[in-house]
C-alpha cells in the first residue's frame, strides 16, 4: 500500500489526469485479488476477514485522501475537520468482508456551507467503482438518520454493525450518541420484525444437501441474528462480553470453533468460483474438500468428510443461534402482565403447555436422561412443539455412560407413543439423538450424494417420520388408518430408521436389517414385529422401484415383487413407508404420477397373496370385462358398440384403465374416422390421441423433446384404431397448448421429418426379453440421462415397423431407465441384432 500511496504522489505532482491515477489505482486492486489464493493458503476464517477487511479500509481511505488532495490542493485541512466520516457497515462493519462481497459503506456528513461536500463525496463512490471495489454506499447526512431508521429496517439492523474507518471524529461522536438513541427505540417491534424476517428466510433457504452459508440453516446470517438482539438488549458490542452471563465458555467456544469452520468454507468458494457464491454445490465441492485439507480415506471420500463437518457445523450454529435469540429477546418481549396468567397454562412445576407448545424456565435444573424421558412419555398427545427454553433445558440433561435396562424399557415406552415425531425432532434438536438412539450414529450428519435425496440422511429419516403424521394422499391415509395400535408403531420406527444402515461399507439395505433386528432386540420388542420390521427395512425403496421401472403388469415381476414381502400386511405396511419415504424427499417429489403407479403397483399385488391364478393376463382381462359388463352404461350401449369393445385388441388397456374409461375410449374411438386429440394441462401436461391412420410418432416425439416424458402407453382398439396416452412430469404454460396441438396435427403427415438428437447408448445397456408374456416382448435401455433419448428410439422402432404397446421412463442419479413393452407382431424379436446395432452405432463412433 505504501508504494501505491508512493506512485499517487508522483502522479499528482507531474499534474497527471484523473484517469492515470484510476488506472493506478484499479491496477493495484486488480494485483491484489488475483494474489488472494496465495494469502488464503496460509490465513483461513476470521484472520483472512479481518486481513481483507483492514486492506479494504487502506485502499478506501488513500482512495478518500486523493480525492481531497485534488479538491484541496496545497491548502487541505485536517482531516477530522472535515465533516464527512466514512463509516463500515454490515458484513464490512462485523470485519467479515470475503473476496466478493459487496463493501458496505456509509458516508456520513453534516452540511457545512465552507465545503463542497457534495462533489467530493459524488467523486469518492465513482472513483470507487471504477477501480473495480464493488461498492454498496449510502449516503446520509446525519441529522436525517434517525428518520431512515424508522423508515427502513434493513438500514437499523446495518448500523448496528458500524465501524469508523477514517474522517471526522467529532461527527462520528455525535453519530454514536444518536446511535445509541436508536438502539433503545421501538425495540420490541425491531425485534419482532427481525424475527418474523429471519424465520422467513429460514424458510427460503432450509437445510439441504447444497447448503446456503450465508442465507440458509445454521448460517451466517443466524450469527448475525445473535449480534443484533444482543446489542438491541443489552447494548454490547461484541456478544463475548455476555459470556458467563447468559452462556458458558465451552458453549461459545463450540459456536465460535463452528463459525470459524463456515468463514473458511465461504472464502474459498469465492476464492474456487471468482465470484461471489454462498451455495456449497455438488460441482465445487471436490476442490473445495481438498483445499479445506481433506483427504480420500479407505472408507470415507473428502467430499464426503468435507460436507459432514460442514453439515455438523452448521447444526451448531443453529442450535447456539436459536437459544442465544430466545433468551436475549425475551428481555425485550417480557410483558408483566402475562405472569398471572401462567397459571392457567401450568401442567406441573417449570413446565407450561400454550398453544399445543412447551415451555420451560431457562433455569429449570437438568434431569438424568431417563427422567428427562420419562416425562417426555408423561406429557398429553396434544403437545405437538417445544420451546427453544425446553429444548436448551433438554440440551443439559445428564447422560450415562452406557444404557441401562431400566434406561432401554423407558425407551421402548417412548417409541410406542402415537406423537413419536415431536419427540425425535425435540432429541435431535437438543443433541440427545444418538444418546436415546445409539444405532443413529452413522446416519447423523451423513450427506447424500445420490442427486435424489435434497437432506442429509438423518434429516430426511426425522421427515419420512413427519409425513407418517400428516399423511395427504386419502387412499394410503386410509391403509395406514387401518392398523392396529402395534402396528402403527411398527411403521412409524421402519420410517425413523429405513435407512439407519447408510453411511457403512455394507448395502444400506443389508446393515439396516441388521441393525434394526439388534436395536429392537435390545429394547425388547415383540419378535414377530422385529421380523417384519426387518424386512421392510431391507426391502424399503423396493415399491417404489418396481412402480418407477419395472412393468407392473406382469405377472412375473407382480410374484417376484410379492414373494419379498411374503404378506398382505407387509405389502400394505410398505405402501404406506414408501409413500412417507418419497414425500420427504421434497414437497414436490409424490406427484400424481408418482401416486397412480404406486397405487396400481399395489391394486396388481393384492391378489397375489390370495389365488396367484388371478394375476395371468387373460384372467384379469376378463375379470375387467365382467366388471364393464355390470355398468348400467354398458348395458346403454348398442349391440355393435358392445361388441366393439370385446373386440379390443390389447390386453393391457383392460390391466391398466377403469372399466368406465375404457368405455370413454370406446365410445371416442367409434367415432374416429381420422383422428382425435385431447391435450390436458393440468399437474402435469398430458396427451391423449385416437388415430385411425397412421401417426408418424417420431415426429412428434422429436418436436416434444423439450419436455420430460414420465409415460407412453399405446393400445390397439378395433378397426385398426388405435390409443396413444403420453404422459409428462411437468405442465407446461398455457400460452403453449396452440404450439403442441399445431405439432400433433402436423404428426399426421408421415412425409414430415424432424432432426434427432443422438444420445449415446451402450450394447450392456440393453436388455430384450422376448418371452415378457404370451402378447408381448420387452426391452428395457439403461443409459445416461439425455435430452431425446425417447425420441430417438421412438424414431428407430418406426422404422422397423415395431408396436410399442407401452413405455416407462424413470431417471435417477443421472441415469435412465427406461421400459418398452413391445407387440409380438414378428417386426421385433428376429430382428433385435438389427436394432440393438442401430441403436447402439453412434457410440461406436
Amino acid at each position: 500500500m505504501t508504494e501505491l500511496n508512493i506512485q499517487v504522489e508522483e502522479l499528482i505532482t507531474k499534474g497527471a489526469e484523473d484517469f492515470e491515477i484510476s488506472k493506478v489505482f484499479r491496477t493495484h486492486f486488480k494485483s491484489y485479488v488475483s494474489s488472494i489464493d496465495e494469502v488464503l493458503e496460509t490465513t483461513g476464517g476470521k484472520d483472512f476477514f479481518v486481513k481483507h477487511t483492514k486492506h479494504t479500509d487502506k485502499f478506501i481511505i488513500l482512495l478518500y485522501k486523493y480525492i481531497l488532495r485534488k479538491h484541496f490542493g496545497d491548502y487541505q485541512p485536517m482531516s477530522t475537520a472535515i465533516p464527512i466520516s466514512l463509516i463500515a457497515l454490515g458484513s464490512y462493519g462485523r470485519e467479515q468482508l470475503c473476496i466478493y462481497s459487496d463493501v458496505d459503506l456509509m458516508i456520513l456528513y453534516e452540511d457545512i456551507k465552507g465545503y463542497n461536500l457534495k462533489a467530493i463525496m459524488e467523486e469518492l463512490v465513482t472513483l470507487a467503482w471504477d477501480c473495480g471495489l464493488k461498492l454498496g454506499s449510502r449516503v446520509h447526512e446525519i441529522k436525517e438518520i434517525e428518520l431512515s431508521v424508522q423508515e427502513d429496517i434493513t438500514i437499523k439492523s446495518s448500523i448496528l454493525e458500524s465501524r469508523m474507518i477514517y474522517g471526522s471524529k467529532h461527527l462520528w461522536y455525535s453519530y454514536q450518541n444518536i446511535l445509541n438513541k436508536i438502539r433503545n427505540t421501538n425495540q420490541r417491534d425491531f425485534v419482532l420484525e427481525k424475527l418474523d424476517e429471519h424465520k422467513k428466510r429460514l424458510l427460503k433457504h432450509p437445510l439441504k444437501m447444497e447448503p446456503n452459508i450465508k442465507d440458509g440453516y445454521g448460517g451466517m446470517r443466524e450469527s448475525n441474528m445473535i449480534f443484533w438482539t444482543a446489542t438491541i438488549a443489552y447494548g454490547v458490542s461484541d456478544i463475548k462480553q455476555l459470556m458467563g452471563k447468559e452462556f458458558s465458555e465451552e458453549e461459545y467456544k463450540r459456536y465460535r470453533s463452528s463459525l470459524e469452520y463456515i468463514f473458511r468454507v465461504r472464502n474459498y468458494l469465492h476464492s474456487i468460483s471468482k465470484k461471489k457464491l454462498d451455495v456449497v454445490n455438488f460441482d465445487v465441492l471436490p476442490e473445495l474438500s481438498s483445499k479445506m485439507g481433506f483427504k480420500n480415506k479407505p472408507r470415507l471420500t473428502k467430499e464426503r468428510q468435507c460436507m459432514s463437518k460442514l453439515l455438523e457445523c452448521l447444526h451448531n450454529v443453529h442450535f447456539f443461534s436459536t437459544i442465544m435469540v430466545k433468551k436475549f429477546t425475551r428481555k425485550v418481549l417480557f410483558q408483566a402482565k402475562n405472569i398471572s396468567r401462567l397459571k392457567e397454562f401450568r401442567i406441573k412445576k417449570n413446565l407450561y403447555i400454550i398453544d399445543n407448545k412447551l415451555f420451560t424456565s431457562f433455569n429449570a435444573k437438568p434431569k438424568t436422561l431417563n427422567n428427562l424421558l420419562k416425562e417426555l412419555i408423561s406429557l398429553p398427545r396434544h403437545v405437538k412443539h417445544f420451546d427453544r427454553s425446553y429444548v436448551e433445558y433438554a440440551s443439559r440433561t445428564k447422560l450415562p455412560n452406557k444404557q441401562t435396562k431400566e434406561l432401554k424399557k423407558t425407551i421402548k415406552q417412548l417409541l410406542y407413543k402415537q406423537n413419536l415425531y415431536p419427540i425425535i425432532k425435540l432429541l435431535y434438536n437438543a443433541r440427545l439423538f444418538q444418546s436415546v438412539l445409539p444405532v443413529t450414529k452413522k446416519i447423523v450428519h451423513q450427506p447424500q450424494f445420490d442427486g435424489y435425496h435434497q437432506h442429509p440422511v438423518d434429516i430426511h429419516s426425522i421427515k419420512t417420520l413427519k409425513k407418517l403424521t400428516n399423511i395427504k394422499d386419502d387412499y394410503v391415509k386410509d391403509i395406514f388408518n387401518s392398523f392396529d395400535s402395534k402396528e402403527k408403531t411398527l411403521v412409524r420406527l421402519v420410517c425413523l430408521f429405513h435407512d439407519v444402515g447408510k453411511g457403512r461399507i455394507t448395502d444400506h439395505h443389508i446393515s439396516g436389517e441388521k441393525l434394526f433386528k439388534n436395536m429392537m432386540s435390545a429394547f425388547d420388542l415383540d419378535k414377530e414385529h422385529i421380523q417384519l420390521g426387518a424386512l421392510l427395512v431391507k426391502n424399503h425403496n423396493m415399491m417404489s422401484k418396481v412402480a418407477s421401472s419395472e412393468d407392473i403388469y406382469s405377472e412375473k415381476i407382480i410374484l417376484s415383487f410379492t414373494a419379498l414381502l411374503q404378506t398382505q400386511l407387509a405389502l400394505k405396511m410398505l405402501y404406506v413407508i414408501t409413500y412417507a419415504d418419497i414425500s420427504a424427499v421434497g414437497e414436490s417429489v409424490y406427484k400424481s404420477s408418482t401416486a397412480s403407479l404406486l397405487k396400481q403397483l399395489y391394486l396388481q399385488s393384492l391378489p397375489a397373496f390370495n389365488n396367484t391364478s388371478l394375476l395371468s393376463e387373460n384372467a384379469r382381462r376378463n375379470a375387467k370385462q365382467n366388471r364393464i359388463k355390470k355398468l348400467q352404461r354398458y348395458k346403454d350401449l348398442s349391440n355393435i358398440m358392445k361388441k366393439k369393445i370385446t373386440y379390443i385388441s390389447s390386453n393391457q388397456i383392460f390391466l391398466k384403465c377403469k372399466a368406465n374409461e375404457i368405455i370413454d375410449i370406446a365410445l371416442r374411438a367409434y367415432d374416429v374416422k381420422e383422428f382425435s386429440y385431447k391435450v390436458i394441462n393440468e399437474d402435469q401436461l398430458s396427451i391423449k390421441i385416437i388415430r385411425a391412420i397412421p401417426l408418424n410418432l417420431g415426429f412428434l416425439l422429436g418436436k416434444l423433446e423439450f419436455l420430460n416424458i414420465s409415460t407412453m402407453n399405446i393400445f390397439k382398439l378395433f378397426d385398426e384404431k388405435k390409443f396413444f396416452e403420453i404422459n409428462f412430469s411437468e405442465r407446461v404454460d398455457d400460452e403453449d397448448i396452440p404450439f403442441i396441438e399445431q405439432m400433433i396435427e402436423n404428426s399426421f403427415d408421415m412425409s414430415k421429418k424432424t432432426k434427432l438428437l443422438t444420445p449415446k447408448i451402450e450394447e450392456k445397456g440393453i436388455n430384450i426379453n422376448c418371452n415378457h408374456t404370451t402378447y408381448l416382448a420387452s426391452m428395457q435401455v439403461t443409459a445416461k440421462d439425455q435430452k431425446g433419448l425417447f425420441a430417438y428410439i421412438a424414431n428407430i422402432f418406426d422404422e422397423f415397423g415395431i408396436e410399442i404397446e407401452t413405455a416407462k421412463l424413470s431417471s435417477i442419479k443421472g441415469m435412465a431407465k427406461d421400459l418398452f413393452l413391445i407387440e409380438k407382431n414378428g417386426n421385433f424379436c428376429g430382428k433385435q441384432d438389427d436394432i440393438i446395432k442401430e441403436l447402439c452405432h453412434h457410440s461406436k463412433e
